[in-house]
């Protein structure tokens, strides 16, 4: 379950110099609809092979933020433009945490989704979603390598979505009182921390992970390759550690205020945080810092997917080569404040040294962070399906909790 996106888009709209970010369109768009008329054909695996004029209308289900019509702030519009160009009228339906949406697309109600690694393959799996053929988005040739094919888009080589952007779980500090400077996600599992009431963590099943990427590189013995498909030696071992991390835990926060205001007022000395967060912070002059330890960390790269009860499939998938359009790309991203996933959008941020912050072109950086994937029982190798899945990630969750 996730709360981040209902948070970190207001993050973002306090952190962004908002001029220029108005709406935009994509030449591309009319490229990707031949044929008016037509209707969208079903090849091998259930794939659109053409598309046809849209429908007239796109109901969405997305994080907020990510599908902003001027409604928010008249200056941060990337949906009029595309609504004047296709004729697809834009509805949204926020989903206010990766659960929500799950089960809102099972509804049918909806033509595509903004997902995140921790319910894609959820939604893959239930057959909620479709196959995407990539050769009908344009701007999709654009998308960084790194965020192409990767196990929460993509299974047996089909691929199920458009990534949006990216960013990395980083850890935070407070750097008047946490000395020396860390470099290591050791700061936060340390039970015999003088910081002990005072570490945050990110409250959500998902951070299971974490504990298995500080495992990872400290305990070599485990055998965690992928911090995403652990049996249950190793699933035990990181649940073990986040049963002793409570004891030093002060707070945890899904909600991004509480994290800043901890922060702000030194209840909070050291934990994880997104760079955006950081930004705001700094920006109030707080005497913190972010990194990326050198253990690496967990990170997110969201995906449109296209719902396999789609009504409106055309306008979906002009939806989704406008918002890989190197302006709209840029506008939706550095509005919620994170990496965007063309390289071409850098070119068009407010800001121009969004991408250097977020660290958009930055591959090595990239390749240290393990982006959120659903957990399921298939381990992905030799061990079979021991592994441990996303309804046993909740169940520990709650247990670690208490």
């Amino acid at each position: 379950m996730r709360y981040r996106r209902t948070a970190l888009a207001g993050v973002a709209t306090l952190a962004l110099v908002l001029a220029g970010c108005g709406g935009d369109d994509d030449d591309d768009v009319a490229q990707a609809t031949p044929g008016a008329g037509a209707t969208t054909g079903s090849g091998t695996e259930g794939m659109a092979t053409s598309l046809g004029a849209g429908e007239g209308q796109l109901n969405l289900v997305a994080w907020a933020g990510y599908v902003e019509d001027g409604s928010t702030d008249p200056k941060v519009d990337w949906v009029s433009d595309f609504e004047k160009k296709t004729g697809c009228k834009v509805n949204v339906t926020l989903g206010n945490t990766s659960d929500e949406m799950v089960t809102l697309m099972k509804s049918g109600k909806y033509d595509g989704v903004s997902a995140s690694g921790d319910a894609s393959l959820r939604l893959i799996g239930a057959g909620d979603v479709a196959p995407v053929n990539t050769d009908l988005i344009p701007n999709y040739k654009d998308i960084f390598d790194g965020l192409k094919n990767k196990p929460h888009n993509t299974v047996d080589g089909v691929n199920y979505g458009i990534p949006h952007g990216r960013g990395a779980n980083l850890l935070m500090f407070n750097t008047e009182k946490v000395k020396p400077a860390p470099d290591s996600w050791s700061v936060v599992w340390d039970t015999s921390s003088p910081y002990k009431g005072k570490i945050t963590a990110y409250d959500s099943p998902i951070y299971i992970a974490d504990a298995a990427l500080y495992l990872k590189a400290t305990q070599p013995d485990l055998g965690i390759t992928n911090v995403y498909e652990l049996d249950d030696k190793q699933f035990t071992a990181a649940v073990d550690l986040l049963k002793k991390q409570r004891g030093i835990i002060g707070e945890y926060w899904s909600d991004y205020t509480k994290e800043i205001d901890a922060f702000a007022k030194g209840n909070s000395v050291a934990g994880t945080t997104w760079q955006v967060i950081a930004n705001v912070l700094k920006a109030d002059k707080a005497p913190i810092k972010a990194i990326l330890p050198k253990e690496g960390s967990t990170g997110w790269s969201d995906t449109w997917m296209l719902s396999s009860k789609a009504k409106n499939p055309n306008c979906m998938y002009m939806w989704m080569d406008h918002i890989a359009s190197p302006k709209a790309n840029a506008a939706a991203t550095e509005y919620f404040g994170e990496a965007p996933s063309n390289p071409k959008a850098c070119n068009f941020t407010a800001d121009k040294k969004h991408c250097d912050v977020y660290h958009a072109t930055d591959e090595a950086y990239f390749d240290q962070v393990a982006y959120w994937t659903t957990p399921v029982r298939d381990c992905g190798d030799d061990r079979g399906e021991v592994c441990k899945d996303y309804s046993e990630w909740v169940k520990a969750w709650t247990e670690i909790k208490g």
